[in-house]
């Protein structure tokens, strides 16, 4: 069972970022199933969030809500995230979410990333805002990134939306279920939760730290 987190930084309601994270989580789905993998595709919309988040920074805890998406996203095999345009860039919502990650979380996750705006003249954002980001994140970011004016969703959309979306998802489900996806992982990923499950004792921890036994 392969597992897609869909993440959306929509403001308002109803949204067009939700609007094209429901078409690439679906486009998403339809990719996998036809490569004969189960597949289960989950939401996490961050407008809810906000506050948790704006905590989240002050004191350095996520709970409640935020601590589950911020750990679906960590299991997740691949991630679609979708933002709308601010200032030429992502929000500062989305940008706070990936900011609040524990460090390695996305390291060789696959992503597709995705944005939307008002005018196609924002469509640049996905290659010099949102690709360095998940980058430096160590994300592995599918070669077609999605971008969607308002146009898009109205009655003159000839289909090309669709078929971005569609060849996005196809990549990301090539990633999810290749050869490489089924190789043996070099190091198994350990999460924050799995470390505390079974702390070193603590002579152990002295011994180690002194080089000589702890009576």
């Amino acid at each position: 069972m392969r597992t897609i987190v869909v993440v959306s930084a929509g403001l308002s309601v109803p949204s067009t970022t939700r609007l094209l994270a429901d078409r690439l989580g679906t486009a998403v789905e339809r990719a996998v199933v036809a490569r004969g993998e189960e597949v289960e595709v989950a939401h996490v919309e961050l407008r809810p969030l906000a506050h948790a988040l704006a905590d989240h920074l002050l004191t350095g805890f996520a709970t409640g809500d935020l601590a589950d998406a911020l750990d679906r996203v960590a299991r997740a095999d691949g991630l679609v995230v979708v933002t709308p345009v601010f200032s030429a860039s992502y929000s500062g919502l989305f940008k706070t979410f990936f900011d609040v990650l524990e460090p390695g979380v996305l390291d060789g996750k696959p992503v597709v990333i995705a944005a939307t705006a008002g005018t196609a003249r924002h469509s640049l954002v996905l290659d010099h805002a949102l690709r360095p980001l998940f980058a430096y994140l160590r994300a592995v970011v599918v070669p077609t990134g999605v971008f969607a004016a308002s146009e898009d969703f109205g009655a003159t959309d000839d289909g090309s939306l669709d078929k971005r979306a569609e060849r996005a998802a196809g990549e990301l489900a090539a990633l999810l279920t290749g050869p490489a996806a089924h190789a043996p992982a070099a190091t198994e990923r350990r999460f924050v939760a799995d470390e505390f499950a079974s702390p070193a004792p603590f002579e152990q921890l002295l011994r180690e730290a002194g080089g000589r036994s702890v009576r």
